[in-house]
């Protein structure tokens, strides 16, 4: 089929009607003429044209009759009438109803007919483009309104599916929670004193947790654990539990063996609540001590979890059977040697089991900035002074702080002017 819109021809007058093809033809385009505006419907009701031109007396049919018949047939085609009497009233009422897009007075001039020919093919190409984007666009309007409707029913799926998530992650949460304290129980059940130290151990783990010194997995886990460390205790006889908690006790180097077991024993019961390797880790780590001197894999230093050095400070206050002053002197003279300094730091901050005065407040090593104020003196393990009280810090001093504390860990509490 050739690109170029064809044009059908009609006129009685076979002289006339090859004029017109000859004329037409020259020009470039492919050109369909007949000789009678019956025949003429006729290929119309076959095939599709661009323009249709007609004359006007004929003797089967007016070119106007015949142009109005054929917009039934093919309405996109531009049509077009040559006459050479014709009342203009007629001419303007037939091209105000679309009946026909121009008209061409005889004789025609070559030139003003091709013009006209040329415009009315464009406007065959406006409109049949404007028909295909019509078509298209409602194509598209109905693929957007079904994908709309597809995607509104996504989202209800979604939230729906949202809110049985959360439903299951509430009771998940309860249950994991309700897990921990049959877990509680089950120790208190055993032995009301480690009951009870767990629950203190939980309250203290719980208030470190909530400071930025831990990422949320470590906050998470710090808690688990302190639920959990003690479990492994249940394997061990109560009257070697009772004679470990008295300061005479003589245990055999078996029972230290088995009590000194019991973090191992508590890391594998826990992956029965939580499978964590972080849990776990802190678990199997909670009576390691910084010097290396601890149990039961002998770490020390940084090579000991981070929240499992805290956990250590929080269980050597609640199982050392002191008051609370004899306690935390135990845990400060304990501090760099069993216990991570800055854990120890921690622990106090927090735990708010000294009354400082008012204008006085606990810090981390890492807190330091430029500006505050000592409330107390800062000194070396061997009572060298380093940073005397009431000195404001500078960035010189805190890198001296840092820096000694890098060779020789500063093991007392840090406290600043608020």
């Amino acid at each position: 089929m050739s690109s170029t819109p064809t044009i059908l021809i009609v006129d009685d007058e076979a002289v006339v009607l090859s004029a017109l093809k000859e004329t037409l033809e020259r020009a470039g385009f492919p050109v369909v003429a007949c000789n009678s505006p019956l025949k003429a419907l006729a290929v119309l009701a076959e095939r599709d044209f661009a323009v249709i031109i007609s004359d006007q007396r004929m003797p089967e049919m007016l070119g106007l009759d015949f142009l109005v018949e054929s917009r039934r047939l093919r309405p996109r085609a531009s049509r077009i009438l040559i006459t050479a009497v014709l009342a203009l009233p007629t001419i303007v009422d037939a091209i105000n109803r679309g009946e026909i897009f121009r008209f061409v007075a005889k004789p025609w001039l070559r030139e003003e007919l091709l013009a006209t020919v040329r415009n009315a093919v464009q406007r065959h190409e406006l409109i049949t483009q404007n028909e295909a984007l019509q078509v298209e666009t409602q194509s598209l309007n109905a693929r957007l309104v079904a994908a709309n409707t597809d995607l509104e029913a996504k989202v209800r799926d979604l939230e729906a599916q949202s809110l049985r998530l959360d439903g299951l992650n509430h009771q998940l949460a309860q249950n994991f929670d309700q897990s921990l304290e049959l877990c509680r129980r089950i120790i208190t059940t055993y032995d009301p004193i480690l009951g009870g130290q767990t629950k203190a151990l939980v309250e203290f783990a719980a208030q470190m947790a909530l400071t930025d010194s831990f990422t949320p997995a470590q906050s998470h886990a710090l808690r688990t654990a302190a639920w959990l460390c003690d479990l492994g205790l249940i394997g061990v006889p109560r009257e070697m539990l009772r004679a470990f908690r008295t300061p005479a006790a003589q245990l055999t180097e078996r029972e230290r063996t088995m009590l000194h077991a019991h973090p191992v024993y508590s890391q594998t019961l826990a992956t029965q609540v939580d499978d964590s390797p972080e849990v776990g880790e802190i678990i199997r780590s909670h009576h390691e001590r910084y010097d290396g001197k601890g149990y039961p894999d002998n770490l020390a230093g940084e090579a000991i979890h981070w929240p499992a050095r805290c956990l250590a400070v929080a269980v050597g206050f609640v199982e050392s059977g002191l008051g609370k002053n004899a306690a935390i002197d135990a845990i400060l003279a304990q501090s760099g040697r069993a216990y991570d300094p800055e854990a120890v730091r921690l622990f106090l901050k927090v735990s708010n089991l000294v009354q400082l005065p008012k204008q006085v407040r606990e810090i981390m090593l890492h807190e330091l900035s430029a500006g505050m104020v000592l409330a107390n003196g800062i000194y070396s393990p061997h009572g060298l002074l380093i940073i005397g009280e009431g000195q404001a810090l500078s960035p010189g001093t805190i890198a001296k702080i840092r820096n000694h504390n890098q060779v020789t860990p500063i093991n007392q509490r840090l406290l600043v002017y608020s």
